[in-house]
């Protein structure tokens, strides 16, 4: 099915699935019984998890994150600092852990983290074994990467280095971060952002298929082209093939979190948010 028509034909009716808090496992395939009547039977769940990048959501606060979270029924997400500061104490972090608990939510990764100095890579690993999780995503300068290495070890806390495309000059695009990555520890990767690697002119789909051993984290965006001009879009309205993507993950047995990072109307995002969550749901659906 052409992705065009797809939009055309699919997208309301999947966004309203995701507005209602269908999660994936729960679509199903018709059965007919009989002449009249039809069963679903269940669907079979993917090993990837659709989460939420907390940076979709740095204008709002984490009482309005979670509630949307659970009227979308999405359940995992990247905690960023403005959520749960880095000096927060244990207490804090548990009452934090007990409030997404609360929605149904867990708090996968933390991140991302910039890092300058030795004492903001401590700072971030320190952060992310208080917090309880085993990703980190970061982007320590390359210098750093020697004592990053370090603590990746002394922690057992894969990092995965977040790429920005066309906007930093550090990390730009996947190929830089495998470059950098590739003869260190296995626990050293990347979260690939498709959409900002799209906009540095990287193929996000082939670079996800020759780097898949090293992609921890995925930022899921669309967006309009291949330049730093071009913009974020929901998802299914620029240039990313879904339908491929989704085959390639469960191809190469992504179990990761693919966590939407949705960066179009973030003074009030909530539409597209949706639009983009069903839109998501309806192609691993239509992808089976």
């Amino acid at each position: 099915m052409k992705r065009r028509t797809f939009i055309q034909t699919g997208v309301a009716s999947v966004a309203a699935f995701a507005i209602m808090g269908t999660d994936s496992h729960a679509y199903a395939a018709e059965k007919t019984v009989g002449n009249n009547s039809t069963l679903k039977t269940p669907q079979r769940e993917d090993p990837f998890h659709l989460g939420m990048a907390g940076w979709t959501f740095h204008k709002f606060n984490l009482q309005k994150t979670l509630e949307t979270m659970r009227q979308l029924d999405v359940r995992y997400l990247c905690i960023k600092d403005f959520h749960l500061p880095l000096d927060s104490t244990d207490e804090q972090i548990a009452a934090f852990h007990q409030k997404l608990a609360e929605y149904g939510v867990t708090g996968y990764g933390v991140g991302p983290i910039y890092m300058k100095s030795e004492a903001e890579v401590d700072r971030a690993f320190q952060y992310a074994r208080r917090v309880g999780v085993k990703i980190l995503v970061g982007v320590p300068n390359y210098e750093l990467l020697d004592y990053a290495e370090q603590k990746v070890k002394q922690y057992d806390i894969r990092l995965a280095i977040h790429l920005h495309g066309p906007d930093m000059p550090m990390y730009p695009d996947a190929q830089d971060i495998w470059n950098h990555v590739k003869d260190r520890d296995p626990r050293m990767g990347m979260c690939l952002d498709i959409g900002h690697n799209l906009r540095y002119g990287s193929d996000s789909l082939s670079d996800y298929k020759k780097y898949h051993t090293r992609v921890f984290d995925i930022h899921l965006k669309d967006v309009t082209g291949t330049t730093k001009a071009d913009k974020s879009v929901e998802l299914g309205r620029g240039r990313i093939d879904f339908p491929l993507f989704i085959r390639l993950l469960r191809k190469y047995h992504y179990t990761g979190s693919v966590s939407l990072e949705y960066e179009k109307d973030m003074d009030n995002p909530f539409m597209g948010i949706a639009e983009s969550i069903g839109y998501f749901r309806g192609v691993c659906y239509a992808t089976r």
